[in-house]
């Protein structure tokens, strides 16, 4: 068990409140679209860089007293060379370190450069099991919306495990007000007509499969689609912490991101997917009541990494799982995938 969960909750906010500070700079500067450099897991662009300092200053901070493991994207150890955790303090053994960060400073770059729509800061802190630490380990993670440019409001939430989830709609800009309590209720639907439901679709390479996928859902859930009416919704929100969001917040019903799947159904390596970093906030959806899964309906899970490609789908409450998932099962196994 994590000591002082509340004093973690508290030092992830401040973190992330100085990330969403550096967002908003970056707004007001202009040209945070370019292409810093090409990681392991993922694209690192240059508002990505505008943040690693911070993080690496927080860590340093942190680590006086309580010696941590990070684990982050786009990392890099004091010759250089990319890696995928650092320890503070340096020099520390691993194994000596208390806890295990996990996090994700901007989680949806590719919306947020374009000031489209806001990105999320996710972290997540679990005691430190050595290599073996997991998703399911983590104890309080904190996720803090990056806005556009022309929001004055933005959400933050957080959840310790077995004590349920929180949140709250803080002003940006002095003047604004104050905070306020943010209701966390996913939605108690059974069903998906009238309402946002949908498989990822990000990026050509798997929209034929999930395109498939999600017709097969409709019909099986509502019958022949009729093209007079427009019956099931769809929005791509490019990050899994906004993705994570609106199924809490009673926006969305369904959503699957099944990306490391469908590569493996058309025998291609694994592409640009969801990895472990990107569920850092995982918990708080947990707690708050959505049920997350992996493709074989077991609770989502994995190893504390930037790497691993993680398939998940999304339920807004039981009853809807009890719907859906039969049929996504039966889709999966038709096409050979099992895990």
């Amino acid at each position: 068990m994590l000591d002082g969960p509340q004093k973690i909750v508290d030092r992830l906010r401040e973190f992330q409140r100085a990330v969403r500070g550096v967002v908003m700079k970056s707004h007001r500067a202009g040209a945070i679209n370019e292409v810093a450099r090409i990681s392991h897991a993922d694209t690192i662009y240059k508002i990505d860089t505008d943040v690693d300092p911070i993080l690496v200053a927080f860590c340093e901070e942190w680590a006086k007293t309580t010696p941590l493991v990070l684990i982050a994207e786009g990392l890099e150890d004091a010759a250089g060379k990319e890696v995928e955790h650092l320890v503070f303090p340096q020099g520390t053994r691993e194994s000596d370190a208390k806890i295990r960060l996990i996090v994700d400073p901007i989680d949806g770059t590719r919306q947020i450069m374009y000031d489209k729509r806001s990105a999320w800061a996710l972290a997540g802190v679990a005691p430190n099991k050595g290599a073996g630490t997991r998703l399911s380990d983590i104890e309080v993670s904190v996720m803090t919306e990056l806005p556009t440019s022309k929001l004055g409001w933005g959400d933050v939430l957080w959840a310790t495990r077995g004590a349920g989830a929180e949140g709250v709609r803080e002003p940006l800009f002095s003047g604004c007000g104050t905070s306020v309590p943010l209701r966390l209720s996913p939605s108690s639907s059974d069903r998906i007509d009238h309402g946002y439901a949908m498989i990822c679709n990000f990026f050509p390479g798997t929209k034929v499969l999930s395109s498939e996928l999600i017709e097969f859902l409709v019909r099986n859930l509502i019958g022949p689609a009729d093209v007079t009416r427009a019956t099931v919704f769809d929005d791509q929100y490019i990050s899994t912490g906004g993705q994570f969001y609106e199924l809490l917040v009673v926006h969305d019903r369904f959503n699957a991101d099944l990306r490391p799947a469908f590569y493996r159904m058309q025998y291609q390596p694994e592409g640009l997917c969801c990895h472990p970093y990107d569920c850092a906030a995982l918990l708080i959806a947990q707690e708050a009541g959505v049920i997350i899964t992996d493709t074989k309906g077991a609770a989502l899970d994995g190893p504390l990494d930037t790497t691993t490609g993680i398939s998940w789908v999304g339920y807004a409450n039981e009853r809807l799982r009890k719907r859906i998932e039969p049929l996504l099962l039966e889709f999966l196994s038709r096409r050979k995938v099992h895990s």
